[in-house]
């Protein structure tokens, strides 16, 4: 299974950017799919899950701010960041796992990671 996220970049705060994380096989219809962000010195914090029947879920930290999806035909999931804020700087992951766990260590695949930088 390989996962490759795009789309990362600079954006002013309250800008928006949109993230794309392009797996191989027939993964999102076979695990939950979740994207996590790691600032520097903070921990690894989920910030979307989708699971097999399209159910989405987020904290509240970003809640009403970014939208995940999937497209099974095209083996891609992206997550649609708007209101972006300052404290949303991180390196965002794209990861498959078999449940939808809130931890990072319940999902067995990741993508390399995107940065994502938003100036105030």
């Amino acid at each position: 299974v390989q996962l490759v996220e795009s789309g990362g970049g600079s954006v002013q705060s309250g800008g928006s950017l949109r993230l794309s994380c392009v797996g191989s096989g027939y993964i999102f219809s076979s695990f939950c799919m979740a994207w996590f962000r790691q600032a520097p010195g903070k921990e690894r914090e989920r910030v979307a899950i989708i699971d097999r029947y399209g159910s989405s879920n987020y904290p509240d930290s970003v809640k009403g701010r970014f939208t995940i999806s999937q497209d099974n035909a095209k083996n891609t999931m992206t997550l649609q960041m708007n209101s972006l804020k300052p404290e949303d700087t991180a390196m965002y992951s794209c990861a498959a796992g078999d449940f939808c766990f809130k931890r990072y260590e319940a999902y067995k695949y990741w993508g390399q990671g995107t940065q994502v930088t938003v100036s105030s």
